[in-house]
């Protein structure tokens, strides 16, 4: 059967790859600027700014390829007690053809001062997946086709994650697990429902994540950074970028990510609390003739804490 759209060929590839059986909806939502929206990879890092932020971030990725990913994100998080204590809220919205998933997380951290300047943190998410399968998006060539009338249902499943987090004014490492449960659905003639959900060490995404900033002059700062991705039976996946910083106002950067493509940033401090970037990914791979590109764009603004205005760009 012929069909008119390509959001048919992306799903039943997403449906190929995450099941034989049943499916396993346990897959991590890939960003550039993963530096700027943390609270998505670890809940330590809830209460890190050490006042109230919020990211707004939002990726086009492989623009002009037929059911793309397309992922939203937003988060809160804020101090508490002093800054011992650290709580987020996430939201994510992602679209991969005929896919439609929602994550919804709450995170707390617990932070240690371990010097002057440095802190450690520990830190929890829990939350729930949710997703339907719009089928009935598709136009097949043969009009009545019953498995593409109408959509799955609303199915959902609970899930929760760990990590760790260590800061001073200019180094961070991050290690965590956002994901810790394998939710495993299942597909027939009667739609989708939840299987069950199982605690499988072999499908778990560990984050390791570090970064400095270098003052180079009192105009002109380096921030290096890398994050590395490791899962059971899958290759090592790693991102490396550097980014400068111009007169306190204008992040410049460049990023490369193992086996998948380049990027660049840019991005303007419009005010020490508020960041607008940029970053456009240029694919390495033979899916680069169907694609124009991946984009991202990030909005991030710290709030004033307890009547303290933020005089400097937060650099983590």
């Amino acid at each position: 059967m012929k069909y008119k759209s390509l959001k048919l060929v992306i799903g039943i590839i997403i449906i190929s790859c995450f099941c034989s059986n049943g499916l396993k909806a346990q897959f991590d939502p890939m960003f550039t600027q993963y530096m700027n929206n943390e609270m998505f990879i670890n809940p330590a890092y809830a209460g890190a700014k050490e006042a109230l932020a919020v990211t707004l971030l939002h990726r086009q990725q492989w623009v002009n390829f037929p059911g793309r990913p397309i992922t939203t994100t937003f988060s809160i998080n804020t101090p508490l007690y002093q800054n011992k204590m650290g709580l987020g809220l996430s939201f994510l919205n992602e679209k991969i053809g005929v896919l439609n998933r929602n994550l919804i997380y709450v995170s707390y951290a617990y932070r240690l001062k371990t010097g002057a300047r440095s802190s450690l943190s520990f830190g929890l998410m829990g939350g729930v997946h949710l997703q339907i399968n719009k089928l009935a998006d598709v136009n097949p060539t043969e009009p009545g086709d019953p498995s593409f009338s109408v959509n799955t249902p609303l199915i959902g499943a609970p899930n929760f994650g760990f990590g760790m987090y260590f800061n001073t004014d200019k180094f961070y490492a991050s290690f965590s697990i956002p994901r810790m449960l394998d939710d495993h659905i299942k597909f027939s003639d009667l739609g989708a429902r939840i299987k069950g959900v199982s605690f499988n060490l072999k499908s778990w995404h560990y984050y390791l994540a570090a970064g400095r900033v270098f003052h180079i002059s009192e105009n002109f700062k380096l921030k290096p950074h890398a994050m590395m991705k490791v899962a059971v039976n899958a290759p090592m996946e790693f991102d490396v970028n550097l980014d400068a910083l111009i007169i306190e106002k204008l992040w410049l950067g460049l990023g490369y990510r193992s086996g998948a493509d380049i990027s660049f940033l840019a991005g303007v401090q419009i005010l020490p609390s508020l960041l607008v970037s940029y970053s456009y990914d240029y694919q390495l791979t033979q899916i680069n003739k169907f694609s124009g590109g991946s984009h991202e764009i990030l909005l991030s603004y710290i709030f004033a804490y307890k009547g303290k205005k933020v005089i400097s760009p937060r650099y983590f």
